[in-house]
């Protein structure tokens, strides 16, 4: 077995963050100062959500790929841009999904709908969505532009394919997968493909970083879903058993319905039909007894085994490593 914390090729999450901080130094710099606007609310909207800390994956990803596919050369001026308007796009889908989800906690602080509305917080969404095409925009660059138009677009399918999906008993795997598809691993995808192009990486290499954050996106959302039934909630920033509570079956409990005893699986998916929160000790109980955890952690590390695979043709460095790295931590953390 391989020791990740002595390995070369990977590298822990505080080497990950200490070999990107420069970077994201330089990021939050831009982050903080294309986020101003003479509108107050705004201001104060972003800077609630921007604060609230959270561990920047997402820009993270574009600087250590821009990094990787470098390999030791300049890894690009344009990184820092581009994963600010990664950062920008996600924070915006944060926004639009705290109202959809009618979610009250986000990273163990109020959510900005709960403070201010639903209202300010969609058109705030806008905003930072509007902001970061202005971002994009000014680097002039063609192929960037088609990478984030197309990944937003499908993004906004990806969420209305989730709402689609609400109070769903009938959710399968497959349907499951299309979601965290759009909703999750493009934007991964996307910001590893931008690193890669800020590089000036060929094709071969663009795809390569590309299959990396796809594959990377589907374990951290399966893993994100487990911790879900599993996590302290002091720990996971939000409120246990949300999910269930806004009526989305997700992998650990579609598994628990397709193996569970007639029964049990018409209490589960009358949960599923209802949001019924209070049904969580019989969903939990249900979801042990079909192995729903483990097999959700085994389908969430084949994922993240699959993109560790697609680092395999790229010069080693420690770039790579960290991108090894966070692969292994998508599926190991406890929050």
């Amino acid at each position: 077995m391989v020791d990740h914390a002595t390995s070369p090729r990977y590298a822990d999450l505080p080497r990950v963050q200490a070999l990107a901080a420069p970077d994201m130094a330089a990021v939050d710099a831009l982050i903080r100062a294309r986020l101003a606007s003479d509108v107050v609310l705004i201001n104060q909207i972003a800077e609630h959500i921007v604060s609230a800390g959270g561990k920047r994956l997402r820009p993270m990803l574009v600087v250590l790929a821009a990094q990787a596919a470098a390999a030791g050369g300049d890894a690009g001026a344009d990184r820092h841009q581009l994963a600010a308007i990664i950062e920008f796009i996600h924070t915006s889908t944060l926004l639009h999904d705290d109202v959809v989800d009618e979610s009250d906690l986000r990273r163990g602080r109020s959510t900005a709908n709960a403070i201010w509305g639903n209202a300010a917080s969609v058109l705030v969404g806008d905003f930072l969505y509007s902001r970061s095409f202005q971002l994009m925009v000014e680097l002039d660059r063609m192929e960037v532009m088609q990478v984030l138009a197309d990944t937003t677009n499908r993004i906004a399918e990806g969420e209305v394919l989730q709402l689609l999906h609400v109070r769903n008993p009938d959710v399968d795997e497959a349907a499951y997968l299309r979601v965290i598809e759009r909703k999750t691993a493009v934007l991964f995808a996307a910001g590893t493909r931008l690193g890669a192009l800020a590089a000036g990486a060929d094709a071969a290499a663009q795809q390569a970083l590309y299959d990396y954050g796809m594959n990377l996106g589907y374990a951290f959302q399966i893993a994100d879903d487990v911790l879900d039934y599993t996590a302290q909630a002091g720990d996971l920033g939000k409120n246990l058993g949300d999910d269930l509570a806004e009526g989305k079956a997700t992998l650990p409990l579609i598994h628990a319905i397709a193996h569970a005893d007639p029964a049990t699986r018409q209490r589960l998916r009358e949960a599923v039909q209802h949001g019924d929160a209070q049904a969580m000790p019989d969903v939990l109980a249900a979801i042990h007894a079909s192995g729903g955890l483990d097999y959700a952690r085994r389908r969430a590390s084949g994922y993240a085994s699959a993109a560790e695979s697609a680092l395999d043709g790229l010069p080693e460095s420690e770039a790579l490593a960290a991108l090894r790295g966070l692969a292994r931590y998508a599926v190991e953390r406890s929050h």
